[in-house]
């Protein structure tokens, strides 16, 4: 009877346009149910050209409609159980091909599908069962006699891989799974198991590329989308692992576990990416809040504190807080020595604290580990101009202010420098130190409230310095139009601006 069949799994790409036609003409005046016999017969005429064109979704229809017309057919049932197969749909082929064998128990065509299934399935006793059925009506079927010769070595390697686990031989465990697999690669269990031990030996990915089949081979599988979620959070994934728990609770919105794991993942992500958004801005101290907010919502697992504190170094570090910088981001070090965002960072801190030989030892370091590292080179090159430029005169220095001094800190800065040095005012007898020191604090004033002679002079160039800028005039700031004294000589005034 197997043969009765055999010719719809034929399939006939190359149908002319013509016959696609003319068969669209029949669905359309067969396709609305009838329980008549000619009905049913038509329907599974058309359901076997249209599986023989390669039209499974439409051949599958008409089985329908034949099955609903007459149940007692084994053959329709059959040939629907033909089509779930050939679109991979084996879970529900079975139903079609226990109703094949509970109504023509002698159909060893449904029966060797029966069997096959159930082995990949890891139903094992119940293929061992349909085999040695076929083998009894048919001593000469080949496939099934290789099948059932397997499937005591099959139940023996699964004993095996289970005492092996249990005993914490996980790597002997996973060999045996594996081979398991390969026969029953639908048995959520074997899977399950082998998952396990790829998560007790932590190759995590390994554990999810087991676990996500079983999302489609159990049904309303919450614990498989729990366990992936879980996984994926475990490895710093939080934006996946979101993804899987929300098909949790798609299947079960009141989960007891998934909702809550749900509500924590949700507001982590929601803080990272707040958190890398204010880095984004350079909103420094906002990034630090939420930085740290994150440090409150997940503090045990480390790549999340790593994560955490690596944006806190880099925030402070750029907002110019020499001691929380320094202090974070050596924290960071002390887990992960080669993290080169965290040396750099690290770096500008020693450069907003003018220690430059420690920033550019820290961007060498971080060359060092990759050659090619475009913020290290940049950063060693503006740390050595920098250090050049300090050896001259430092603006930031003469005022007394940071690096990171706002446009007020620098005024105030210049005004109580201005009253003790300008000459007129000078109580003191060097008259000449007075004078150059005003000529000092009142060119540190013009370079740093100008925004982009600042960053010039950020970057490792003095915009007063002549012997940097085209011409070169000495060391004269006069060169370029530079005179805190106005053109009359000592003209002083209290109103400094």
């Amino acid at each position: 009877m197997i043969e009765a069949g055999a010719d719809m799994l034929c399939f006939h790409p190359f149908l002319g346009s013509l016959t696609v036609f003319l068969l669209s003409l029949e669905i359309h005046l067969y396709g609305v149910h009838s329980a008549s016999k000619e009905d049913v017969e038509k329907h599974l005429e058309l359901g076997k050209r249209l599986l023989s064109s390669g039209q499974l979704a439409e051949a599958l229809q008409h089985y329908h409609e034949a099955i609903e017309g007459d149940q007692s057919n084994y053959l329709s049932y059959f040939q629907r159980a033909t089509v779930y197969l050939a679109i991979g749909k084996s879970k529900s082929a079975l139903p079609d091909l226990n109703k094949v064998i509970e109504l023509k128990p002698d159909f060893s065509g449904a029966r060797q599908q029966r069997a096959n299934i159930y082995l990949k399935q890891g139903k094992l006793s119940d293929a061992q069962e349909d085999y040695k059925y076929l083998l009894k009506y048919n001593p000469e079927n080949s496939e099934a006699k290789l099948q059932l010769d397997s499937i005591p070595q099959l139940k023996d390697e699964r004993e095996e891989a289970k005492e092996a686990h249990d005993e914490g031989d996980y790597q002997t465990a996973i060999e045996l799974l594996t081979k398991a697999i390969e026969a029953s690669p639908w048995d959520p269990d074997l899977r399950d198991l082998r998952a396990d031990c790829y998560i007790q030996i932590g190759d995590y990915f390994k554990a999810i590329g087991d676990i996500r089949p079983t999302t489609k081979l159990v049904n309303d599988n919450t614990a498989a989308f729990l366990k992936l979620s879980k996984i994926l959070y475990q490895i710093g994934e939080a934006d996946d692992a979101l993804t899987e728990i929300r098909e949790c609770l798609k299947l079960d919105p009141d989960h007891p576990q998934c909702f809550p794991h749900y509500k924590k993942v949700k507001k982590l992500v929601k803080q990272m990416k707040s958190t890398q958004e204010n880095i984004n801005s350079q909103s420094w101290a906002d990034c630090v809040n939420k930085a740290k907010q994150m440090m409150k919502t997940e503090n045990k697992i480390d790549f999340y504190l790593q994560k955490a504190k690596s944006h806190i170094c880099h925030c402070h570090a750029k907002a110019g807080n020499v001691k929380e910088a320094l202090n974070t981001c050596n924290e960071v070090l002390s887990i992960e020595p080669d993290n080169i965002e965290a040396i750099c960072d690290r770096a500008d801190a020693y450069l907003s604290d003018g220690r430059y030989d420690e920033a550019i030892r820290d961007f060498q370091d971080a060359i060092n580990i990759d050659g090619n590292h475009q913020r290290s080179q940049e950063g060693i090159q503006r740390s050595q101009k920098l250090k050049k430029q300090a050896s001259k005169r430092d603006y930031y220095k003469i005022l007394g202010v940071r690096r990171n001094a706002s446009k007020k800190d620098i005024k105030t800065a210049y005004r109580k420098l201005a009253v003790k040095w300008h000459p007129d005012k000078y109580e003191g007898d060097d008259k000449k130190k007075a004078e150059k020191m005003f000529i000092d604090i009142a060119a540190a004033k013009e370079v740093l409230s100008d925004p982009e002679k600042r960053e010039k002079f950020d970057n490792g160039e003095d915009p007063l310095d002549p012997e940097q800028q085209q011409g070169g005039h000495g060391g004269d700031p006069w060169f370029h139009g530079f005179n805190p004294f106005g053109h009359g000589g000592f003209q002083f005034k209290y109103n400094f601006n």
